[in-house]
């Protein structure tokens, strides 16, 4: 898919990663962040820190143009996927060795080339998948219009040692927002991509901006008989797939024991084939997802609009709550406190206001579009006030200490809280649950004053100043590697030895 493209500088600006985080009052497509080269970074006294002092870190590339994710396919060998060139790159030995592939992307806003994952059995099966929201111009474009309806895509990519060859689709999902009263947008994507240890394809995409039954509006936002939108909906048709986890099998079938499989052929036609393929709905949106190395549990974290970041361990057929609930369900008041209050009034689609949030939790519960054998969960962590969750990775070795072997640590989307921070949680019960060390969050609660707050999270802190952390994950030789994409760098994270 080569194709002619426009000039790209170095000192590239990037609409607003994390629009997903702003105030609804701003329009957020306007919102611009410049990314950083790495040298000018740490010029300026933004270079990468650590807590812990056995730790190091070390840049092992710079000067990429918004990295966002990584996938090793060798020692010192991994592909590195740049959001608004759309090309896949091949860092080899510290440098960039080729570039294998190049996609005519739309990357306005949130959109662009998003994830990767590699075939469970890479590269004996030399399938690459890819989530990318595709241009109509032939050539990358930041133009919100010019993508298709279902413009949000995964496809399968084979490798053949040297370049990347489109092979199938997988899915096609939305990406138009052309809502009515209000901007253009193209925010909330999702577009993390991972293979479970069920060898099952997992996709998230976010809400879109939709306001129908995934988003716990059984009759959308206008009541009975009225679409979500210009293209349909409420109903989860094609165009109204959206704030769910997605379960398919690697040629993009559904699994017969997907947790709505029944559920969804009781419905038959479109909607009941995409309810099928849910694995879990009722999200906002996230950029981080991953799957536990030991007990192999999925871990999301979901953004919020200004109220309650989350941190969710998700199950089959969790219902997550969005819109009706973000946080714990007990903390319902404080929700609608926040973002009816006038500094944050809003929930960034006007169509369904937060004034319409529920009054107590057991109004809130009994609003929640329940598919059959769906079943609402609290998110095992919150923050009060949104921290701009970015991406989550396991560190899955004892290479920076045993003890450390099996922990979560989660970037930042934006870097306002110290210059980009890495949380760090430690898994107990069984795996289940986060381990808490400070008093004050005993009920897994971070309450935080404000925005973007360092408040009752102290304990969590593992890192700063990464700038804006999209991805994050254990190398083959057991480091820790983390994506920034407004460092324009990935950094890797090891111990400083005895």
């Amino acid at each position: 898919m080569k194709k002619q493209r426009s000039q790209i500088l170095v000192s590239i600006l990037f609409t607003g990663l994390l629009l997903t985080v702003s105030s609804c009052q701003d329009d957020p497509v306007l919102e611009e962040y410049e990314a950083t080269e790495t040298e000018e970074a740490i010029d300026n006294g933004f270079s990468p820190t650590l807590v812990d002092n056995k730790l190091k870190v070390n840049p092992v590339i710079s000067e990429l143009i918004t990295p966002i994710s990584m996938a090793f396919i060798g020692d010192d060998d991994f592909f590195i996927l740049e959001k608004n060139t759309g090309q896949v790159k091949r860092i080899k030995d510290g440098s960039v060795h080729s570039t294998v592939l190049d996609l005519a992307v739309n990357f306005g806003s949130e959109r662009g080339l998003l994830g990767i994952a590699l075939h469970p059995n890479f590269p004996d099966n030399p399938g690459v998948y890819l989530y990318w929201t595709e241009s109509t111009t032939g050539a990358d474009t930041d133009v919100l219009s010019e993508t298709p309806l279902l413009g949000n895509r995964v496809d399968r990519f084979t490798w053949n040692g040297t370049t990347l060859t489109q092979d199938a689709n997988i899915i096609q999902l939305r990406a138009i927002q052309q809502d009515a009263g209000q901007p253009e947008r193209g925010n909330h994507d999702g577009g993390v991509l991972r293979f479970g240890p069920d060898g099952k394809l997992y996709i998230f995409i976010g809400d879109v901006g939709r306001r129908g039954q995934l988003q716990n509006l059984e009759d959308g936002p206008f009541g009975p008989g009225i679409p979500d939108d210009q293209f349909g909906g409420p109903e989860p048709d094609d165009a109204h797939l959206t704030g769910v986890v997605l379960r398919l099998n690697e040629n993009g079938t559904t699994p017969g024991d997907n947790p709505f499989f029944e559920a969804g052929a009781d419905i038959g036609g479109e909607v009941g084939e995409n309810i099928q393929k849910i694995f879990s709905y009722g999200h906002r949106n996230s950029f981080g997802m991953a799957f536990d190395p030991i007990a192999g549990n999925l871990w999301l974290q979901e953004n919020g609009d200004d109220a309650f970041s989350e941190l969710n361990r998700v199950i089959p057929g969790m219902n997550g709550g969005w819109i009706q609930i973000m946080g714990p369900v007990s903390r319902i008041s404080q929700f609608k406190e926040i973002e009816t209050s006038a500094q944050y009034f809003g929930l960034q689609q006007i169509r369904w206001s937060p004034e319409n949030i529920a009054d107590s939790p057991e109004e809130a519960l009994s609003r929640l579009f329940m598919i059959p054998g769906a079943q609402y969960v609290d998110p095992e962590f919150s923050w009060k006030f949104e921290v701009s969750p970015g991406g989550i990775g396991f560190i899955d070795s004892k290479a920076l200490g045993s003890h450390y072997r099996g922990d979560l640590i989660m970037g930042g989307a934006r870097d306002f809280l110290e210059g980009g921070h890495l949380f760090h949680f430690n898994l107990i019960g069984n795996r289940t649950k986060v381990g808490v060390r400070d008093p004050r969050l005993q009920d897994r609660v971070a309450d935080n004053p404000d925005k973007w707050t360092i408040n009752e999270s102290e304990s969590l802190l593992f890192g700063t100043n990464f700038g804006v952390t999209t991805d994050i994950q254990t190398g083959p030789d057991g480091n820790l590697y983390v994506v920034s994409l407004s460092h324009g760098s990935v950094y890797e994270i090891s111990s400083r030895g005895k």
